[in-house]
């Protein structure tokens, strides 16, 4: 496959995605409007976040920071997260397992 055949999905106001599921993964390759947010939350899964392009805000259990391209942060399950593009992002995340309502 290749990312070009790919339709992004908005999965939520301002993050467009384009999905790719193994059994046990999903990874996703983030277009990320400036000023979009993703609201304080948590999951089952274990999540790593890596910044591709642009600058973007993250808080991870109450802890804020400031991400730039060639950032990683591994988001253990369970655990409260949220963040804002401070500029137009491309990020990637994989989740494990997968994150069915993605499909």
């Amino acid at each position: 496959m290749n990312l070009s055949d790919i339709e992004p999905k908005e999965i939520m106001p301002g993050y467009h995605g384009k999905l790719v599921h193994a059994e046990r993964m999903s990874w996703v390759f983030w277009d990320v409007e400036q000023d979009a947010e993703v609201p304080e939350h948590q999951h089952d899964h274990e999540q790593i976040m890596h910044v591709v392009e642009g600058t973007f805000e993250f808080t991870l259990n109450g802890e804020k920071g400031v991400y730039k391209p060639g950032d990683v942060v591994v988001i253990p399950s369970n655990i409260p997260h949220s963040g804002k593009a401070l500029t137009p992002c491309k990020l990637m995340d994989i989740f494990s397992p997968v994150r069915e309502e993605y499909r």
